[in-house]
């Protein structure tokens, strides 16, 4: 008999499992990338399935509260750089009252005061004095938009469906193992989408990732994000305005409290305010941190929300609205690729010939300048079958805690479902796709590629 402190290992008995459903692209994975990439696969003419762990899609743009969708344009231009599906959750959006908060497409690039002025304390949206185009959504209104999408372009949507494993086989992977009330079963496709956001398929698939992360940078740092309601949030941008020492002061004194960093960020509305902070030294890959995460913030939140009800202009009344549902993730295992963008090549402004996203730089000095993503960071180095969409894309750890953004994960979402698409049309492996029909398809179906060639 072994000892209490020994190792214990279960055998799993082998079985035979229901195919639920084929497919010819499986995503799994609703957040913004694998949204994106369903509904962009669809339309493109393949038959899709989206399976997705929680009740509703959006990721950390709904369940993870974090509804700030920023820096869609470089500050310079008066066009966005990001457009595509992301920017039809905005035009969706703008069509339901209360859907967005956030300047016009005819404001990017503005430096007319007066569109300053409106804009001055909704973060992120005026940087260097320009305009950049940065919306804060209703993220229960984005569920809606975000079904109504996937149920028009044809998708066959599987919520509470948590993908388990990959299927491979003879060198690339034909399906997905998902556990859900209705037990153990598997779809099979001809193309698979890791849309998770912690590349969860990349180790049973077999296919080369790195988890490395970089302790100081945002990326390493979880969070469990949540919203005050009964605020004044234009009283407490004024008066933080008006005295920017005593604002660092107080937000200092209240991390001090609360034992982690609060901040007040925005809301979709005056009286919402959403209220980041980050853990460090937490994997989001662990069950047991992931556990320690949810139980510790809700600690620092109550000490940190007494605080600012004290000491925060237009909180004086407020109370605690709600926490994520989702636990809020920045970086973990990540695809090494065909080719792995790395920080010197987003700070050099890299352009690539199978440059499928250009994201704005949102450093000091970055005005009017991009970085770019291939096709190829989105490719296993090996694997065959398939694809990755959001933040596991392959990079190093500076340059994806800089380029995993929602709207970038729209973007390299998209670009996976088209490659798919087109992949199983012309009956070839996704590493195979012409990368000039790839960005011709794109463009056609709203992307924008500014400063690439595609002729």
């Amino acid at each position: 008999m072994s000892s209490a402190s020994s190792p214990r290992m279960y055998k799993e008995s082998s079985r035979e499992i229901n195919i639920y459903h084929q497919a010819d692209v499986v995503v799994c994975g609703g957040g913004p990338g694998g949204h994106s990439a369903a509904v962009a696969a669809a339309r493109n003419g393949a038959r899709t399935i989206l399976l997705e762990r929680y009740g509703h899609l959006g990721g950390m743009a709904s369940g993870g509260l974090v509804i700030l969708i920023p820096h869609m344009s470089d500050g310079l231009s008066r066009e966005p750089q990001i457009a595509g599906l992301c920017l039809e959750w905005m035009d969706r959006l703008g069509k339901i009252p209360g859907g967005y908060v956030g300047p016009k497409l005819s404001e990017i690039g503005s430096t007319d005061p007066a569109v300053l002025k409106r804009w001055q304390g909704h973060f992120s949206t005026v940087v260097e004095d320009r305009i950049r185009l940065t919306w804060t959504v209703d993220p229960e209104l984005l569920k809606c938009i975000l079904n109504d999408m996937v149920e028009e372009a044809g998708v066959k949507l599987s919520l509470h469906s948590w993908g388990a494993r990959a299927i491979a086989e003879d060198g690339a992977v034909r399906g997905v193992i998902f556990e859900s009330k209705s037990g153990r079963q598997a779809v099979m496709g001809k193309v698979i989408i890791d849309a998770t956001g912690d590349a969860d398929l990349l180790p049973s698939a077999g296919a080369a990732f790195d988890g490395a992360l970089d302790p100081k940078l945002r990326s390493s740092m979880l969070a469990l994000v949540f919203r005050v309601g009964n605020c004044d949030f234009k009283k407490y941008n004024e008066a933080f305005g008006a005295d920017r020492k005593k604002a660092q002061e107080l937000l200092g004194e209240c991390a001090r409290v609360a034992g982690t960093f609060l901040l007040p960020i925005a809301g979709h509305r005056n009286d919402v305010v959403w209220v980041n902070n980050w853990i460090p030294g937490l994997a989001s890959t662990s069950v047991d941190d992931l556990t320690t995460l949810e139980v510790s913030v809700r600690k620092m939140m109550r000490q940190g929300h007494e605080f600012m009800r004290k000491n925060f202009p237009g909180f004086e009344n407020s109370f605690i609205l709600d926490t994520a549902s989702q636990t809020g993730t920045r970086g973990s295992r990540r695809l090494v690729g065909e080719y792995i963008v790395t920080g010197e090549d987003m700070n050099s402004s890299r352009r690539f010939e199978d440059t499928i996203a250009v994201i704005p730089k949102i450093n000091p000095g970055g005005a009017g300048t991009c970085a770019y993503i291939p096709y190829r960071a989105l490719v296993p180095e090996k694997m065959d079958g398939l694809l990755v969409a959001g933040r596991s894309f392959s990079s190093d750890k500076v340059a994806n805690d800089s380029l995993n953004l929602i709207p970038h994960c729209c973007a390299m979402g998209e670009a996976a479902g088209t490659a798919a698409a087109l992949a199983v049309k012309n009956g070839v492996s996704p590493r195979q796709v012409d990368r000039k029909l790839l960005q011709q398809a794109l463009l056609k179906g709203g992307a924008v590629l500014p400063g690439i060639d595609i002729t």
